[in-house]
């Protein structure tokens, strides 16, 4: 008898070489397959009659091959393969392309339900190589839902299909359900094992929905289980106790006067560190929100309280920009501040790591190089990470080693609806940083088509000759070899400028340049050596240039809202009143009607949750922000409630057995998921 662990190797028509290219989606036993969800759907119950194909999409069609399946070849490495079908109502055309053994499986006569896109109209009406699968004689409802599963090359939806065949029929009444029975009776949820077979195999849509629910929650469920128990832990561990009593004097030392939330979240913060636990918070606050100064309270806490903190920035370039706004604040209170970079040269880093060591740097502002094996810290008590989607969870955790529980305080500029940040940020408590400091005027922003693009440009030459700085940013780096795309790239674009603009200073930055070559663009762009800057989305997250007030984005329809106000927030940082130009508005109504969005609102959680209804989480999100468990079935947009009903529930388990030592399978199945992850504290 099979068994699920068995190797996808001895499925009939695998074999150790698609073995391997299925290793590549991470299925390497027949457990693993049935893990691996279906993407998609194809819906092919509804068969159409060639008759009622009426406009251009994809059809299923119960026809009889009509004409033996020809082969020509057009050129070399090229063929097409026709042939007709028809049915009561029509014939159509069929092509192949560089298929001939899909169409070599036809036969003259026999009927098949065929799917596929159909292209054009009338008698040149044609379906471009569609799937086929014969009718056996008695099959009065041929048509069948079909899953759509990932793929790699080299792999077919049909080799993918046979895995999951063979390890459904590994599938007994015995599966092991992480699934507490009450909560699949609360919920109307099927159990595992009908779950996964409808999952894989769905005979109607309300199995598939059903199942799909079902799955959801689990995963959801799981997710939540596991950030309650990392949350529970870390609140057992012992902590600083930093006491609040030089706040006033932090308050005081200000240039400015804090808004109301970064004064509410560095109270929140100051509760934290008092409570005698290790901090875990979240800072989440808009583009200009101030999150810095938040930062600085807690730098100014440790200190002190007779404590180092390490503030680790993702660029070289963001670190010393933060080193700059710190230490004038903190040498008010007679703190410290010293940066730590890998540029530096050998004696600067031995003087720094000399400070820092003795515990002479009281506040160490630095890049990954913070978490290197040479860097000793004297006494650190807390640790912030800047733009922490670009710190995975062990990084965190290695600059955390090199304290004894040191406060862990984590910040994104990325804005995130309340109700969600919760849950993703399971592990974390959140402050949101919801009030734009006094005296920075809105980003006047505009939509616009390739019509307005000699008046653009006319703009920028107007802005620069005025005293500013453009960006323009690009979603290529280099011309794409698919002419089809038509996208504008950053190295071609900025030569266009400079011919446009000869007798403005036109510099490029991308991702492929090293990056010291990046961070001397930036530092020349910053010091007003250029007038515009031709980049790609590296500067999303960049150095602070107050004088650029002029920020235009090419076929913005391509990127993400809020990826697009995320850019937006490179300008609007000085005195000068700041624009920014999205391109794209004429590339259809959907286009037209997000960036119409950005033209409507500077608040990036309302932006945030526009983009979240209508792009989905995996473009909201872009990177795992969060570190977590990527989530393989959930929806963050469509399944709100379905989690908000998870985390309920976890919570209320994780009460009542704080270990799930009642729940064997349930803890199995929660370590595992984190498990993919390195999480230390699972391990």
């Amino acid at each position: 008898m099979p068994s699920v662990d068995d190797s996808i190797q001895f499925v009939k028509g695998i074999g150790p070489k698609k073995a391997k290219l299925l290793e590549k989606l991470h299925i390497r036993t027949l457990r693993d397959a049935l893990e691996t969800y279906p993407r998609d759907y194809e819906d092919r119950t509804h068969i159409t009659p060639i008759a009622e194909i009426d406009m251009e999409d994809k059809y299923a069609v119960r026809a009889v091959v009509g004409t033996e399946p020809k082969v020509n070849r057009i050129r070399k490495g090229l063929t097409l393969v026709k042939c007709t079908i028809y049915d009561e109502t029509g014939t159509l055309n069929v092509t192949y392309f560089n298929n001939p053994y899909a169409a070599a499986q036809l036969r003259v006569g026999q009927e098949y339900v065929f799917y596929g896109k159909v292209q054009g109209y009338g008698r040149g009406r044609t379906m471009f190589s569609p799937q086929s699968e014969k009718v056996a004689p008695d099959a009065d409802h041929p048509g069948r839902i079909v899953p759509v599963y990932p793929l790699t090359a080299g792999l077919t939806q049909r080799d993918l299909e046979r895995v999951t065949a063979a390890a459904l029929d590994t599938l007994t009444g015995e599966w092991p359900d992480p699934l507490p029975e009450l909560l699949r009776a609360k919920y109307r949820l099927p159990d595992a094992v009908d779950a996964l077979s409808a999952i894989h195999r769905p005979k109607t849509k309300d199995d598939m929905a059903q199942a799909r629910r079902r799955m959801v929650f689990e995963e959801l469920f799981l997710l939540c289980c596991g950030l309650q128990q990392l949350k529970e832990r870390r609140k057992a561990d012992s902590g600083i106790v930093f006491t609040s009593n030089g706040l006033d004097s932090f308050f005081e030392a200000l240039p400015f006067t804090p808004t109301g939330a970064q004064r509410r979240a560095i109270m929140e913060i100051a509760a934290d560190c008092a409570s005698g636990r290790p901090m875990n918070r979240l800072v989440q606050g808009d583009v200009g929100s101030g999150k810095t100064v938040v930062a600085a309270g807690l730098c100014a806490l440790a200190a002190q309280n007779g404590w180092q903190a390490a503030f680790m920035a993702p660029t070289e370039i963001l670190a010393a920009q933060h080193a700059e706004t710190l230490a004038p604040m903190l040498d008010k209170l007679g703190i410290s501040c010293t940066l730590l970079t890998g540029s530096m040269t050998a004696a600067q880093k031995r003087a720094a790591l000399a400070a820092i060591e003795t515990g002479a740097a009281q506040v160490v502002v630095g890049t990954h190089a913070l978490i290197q094996q040479g860097v000793q810290f004297h006494r650190l008590g807390a640790v912030i990470a800047d733009e922490q989607h670009r710190f995975g969870v062990a990084q965190r955790a290695a600059l955390s080693a090199k304290g004894g529980s040191p406060h862990v305080l984590v910040m994104s500029a990325t804005p995130i609806p309340r109700t969600l940040a919760l849950i993703m940020y399971g592990d974390l408590d959140v402050s949101v940083l919801d009030e734009i400091p006094p005296g920075r005027s809105p980003v006047e922003t505009y939509a616009v088509g390739e019509n307005m693009r000699k008046r653009i440009t006319a703009f920028i030459d107007k802005q620069v000759g005025l005293g500013g700085q453009a960006y323009v940013v690009c979603p290529l780096i280099e011309d794409s070899e698919n002419a089809e795309t038509k996208l504008k790239s950053a190295e071609q674009h900025a030569k266009d400028l400079q011919k446009l603009l000869p007798h403005r200073r036109v510099a490029v930055l991308h991702g492929r340049m090293k990056n010291a070559e990046k961070d001397q663009i930036m530092r020349d762009f910053a010091a007003q050596k250029y007038d515009i800057l031709v980049a790609t989305t590296v500067i999303e997250v960049g150095v602070d240039v107050p004088n650029a007030n002029l920020m235009v984005v090419e076929d913005a329809d391509r990127f993400g809202l809020s990826q697009l106000h995320q850019l937006r927030g490179r300008v609007g940082r000085g005195t000068r009143q700041s624009y920014c130009v999205f391109f794209g508005a004429d590339k259809g109504q959907v286009a037209r009607e997000r960036l119409r969005i950005l033209c409507r609102t500077g608040d990036g959680f309302e932006v945030a949750r526009a983009d979240l209804a209508q792009r989905g989480p995996g473009d909201f999100f872009g990177q795992r922000q969060h570190g977590l468990p990527a989530l393989h079935v959930a929806d963050l947009a469509a399944d709100l409630a379905l989690m908000q009903n998870a985390r309920e529930e976890a919570e209320a388990l994780l009460a009542a057995d704080p270990t799930l030592a009642g729940y064997p399978i349930l803890l199995d199945r929660v370590q595992r998921m984190f498990a993919e992850q390195n999480d230390e504290a699972f391990n």
